[in-house]
């Protein structure tokens, strides 16, 4: 079906409607509101094994487990990137790649492609920070992006949209005018990688909105890896999802566990294949054939996508390792070449 939506959707809209609200109840009720109205701020803070990345309980050197970052690497820790109506505290980490590097991806105006990575863990635990993750921003980095990896409000503190419109707000900040000149990024080379849940969020980031793909939260290039791309329940019944991905989908959603689409609309809001269209980004889609996240859910995405003349990679990778426990080197590999591809084209085609 094709999406009707402008970058950043129409939640975008209503957060900037209610920030107006907001600003105008501030004006009317003057002193008392600011001795008496004070927004809490919080942080994300997944504590003990929330924190831990999903190959927590994998034991060998697996994914992307095997890269070794390079010296040369800049990382700049819990930058601040937004607040929500809620009060939460957004941060990301950025990870700058080496002189090196700088020189290999730069153009000719010194600017570097970016990647927004987004990580794992069922929606409701994971971290920018852990062992695999910051792994993925280096190597993001080492590769000549300037990696900005997310973290995002988590289930069951918070429901659906509340990560997808971090995500969205993450791109729209690295899209700001101080940031750009701060981390010598171009606003037309911004892409998005994830895994597991994060997949799932790229990919929704990617297929939601309609527009050039250089504005507001729209990105020109998305590689996902075991991304639930599809979380109706006539997708998951079609691809024998088990009662375990069932489970943290409803629990993720909001809605009651076996819950059918009409009492769980939000299912296909949450959903990347319910947006698919022409305008959409070229995609990455990397799966394992017997992991947790069935195949099926890849494969009929790829399809849906070649369909609607979106360009898009399907790389399925033997056995039973699941996210960035896939990335090994040759993946690492196709996706860094696609991301280079894609990324690159942008810039030529300004």
């Amino acid at each position: 079906m094709t999406s009707t939506r402008t970058p950043g959707g129409p939640r975008r809209r209503a957060r900037r409607v209610l920030v107006a609200a907001a600003a105008a109840l501030v004006a009317v009720v003057g002193v008392a509101a600011l001795s008496g109205f004070h927004r809490e701020l919080r942080e994300i803070d997944p504590r003990g094994a929330d924190a831990a990345s999903e190959l927590s309980g994998t034991i060998a050197q697996v994914g992307i487990r095997t890269f070794t970052a390079p010296a040369g690497i800049r990382i700049d820790e819990d930058v601040e990137y937004g607040v929500q109506d809620d009060g939460t505290v957004l941060t990301l980490d950025v990870c700058r790649p080496s002189a090196t590097a700088m020189a290999f991806a730069a153009d000719d105006e010194g600017l570097l492609p970016a990647v927004v990575s987004i990580h794992g863990g069922s929606w409701a635990r994971g971290d920018k920070a852990n062992a695999d993750w910051r792994n993925v921003c280096a190597w993001l980095a080492s590769e000549g992006f300037v990696a900005a990896s997310v973290n995002y409000r988590l289930a069951p503190q918070v429901r659906f949209p509340a990560a997808i419109d971090d995500v969205e707000l993450a791109v729209e900040w690295l899209r700001e005018p101080a940031q750009l000149e701060r981390f010598d990024v171009d606003p037309a080379r911004i892409g998005a990688f994830g895994g597991s849940a994060g997949g799932n969020l790229a990919a929704l980031l990617g297929t939601r909105g309609e527009g050039p793909l250089d504005a507001g939260s729209r990105v020109a290039a998305v590689a996902e890896i075991s991304g639930p791309v599809g979380l109706t329940a006539a997708e998951l019944t079609t691809d024998g999802a088990s009662p375990w991905l069932r489970g943290i989908v409803a629990e993720y959603l909001g809605c009651e566990p076996g819950a059918g689409d009409d009492a769980c609309p939000q299912a296909a809001e949450a959903s990347a294949t319910t947006f698919i269209d022409p305008s959409d980004p070229p995609f990455f889609v990397g799966h394992a054939d017997t992991e947790v996240i069935p195949l099926g859910q890849s494969r009929r995405f790829a399809s849906s996508l070649e369909a609607a003349g979106v360009p898009v990679d399907l790389a399925v990778s033997s056995g039973s390792e699941h996210s960035i426990g896939i990335l090994d080197e040759t993946m690492r590999a196709r996706v860094s070449a696609f991301l280079h591809e894609q990324l690159d084209r942008s810039s030529k085609a300004r």
